[in-house]
């Protein structure tokens, strides 16, 4: 992981903490193409992990921490990421596996980051 990539897993685990109350307790990123790809680890608080011992508890975790997780983005723009790699945020695409509570997303920009922030 490059400086570009170190700062943009900062810039997500303090943007959830902000706006979800808890940040992941891991983050790590990627660059590819037009892509910051995250691999997010210790993401649900005490309280999610009980709820996700029962099954509606875990579906119902899974359609928080993906469906909310998007619309968070929608209304609260990321403009700390754009302003570090310096492109504009397009999506954001979001999956957790609640059992072994790690999660991805996958950000997308106007330009390639990757060729951009790519190490010599």
């Amino acid at each position: 992981m490059n400086k570009y990539e170190a700062e943009f897993s900062n810039i997500v685990r303090a943007y959830r903490k902000r706006y979800m109350g808890k940040g992941p307790s891991q983050v790590r990123t990627t660059f590819c193409n037009c892509w910051a790809i995250c691999e997010l680890e210790g993401n649900l608080s005490p309280i999610e992990k009980f709820i996700a011992t029962a099954d509606e508890g875990k579906q119902m975790l899974r359609a928080a921490r993906t469906e909310m997780v998007k619309e968070i983005y929608k209304k609260n723009h990321p403009v700390e990421m754009e302003e570090l790699l310096g492109v504009n945020f397009l999506h954001v695409f979001v999956d957790i596996d609640i059992e072994a509570d790690r999660g991805m997303s996958i950000f997308v920009f106007d330009q390639d980051i990757e060729k951009k922030y790519k190490e010599v």
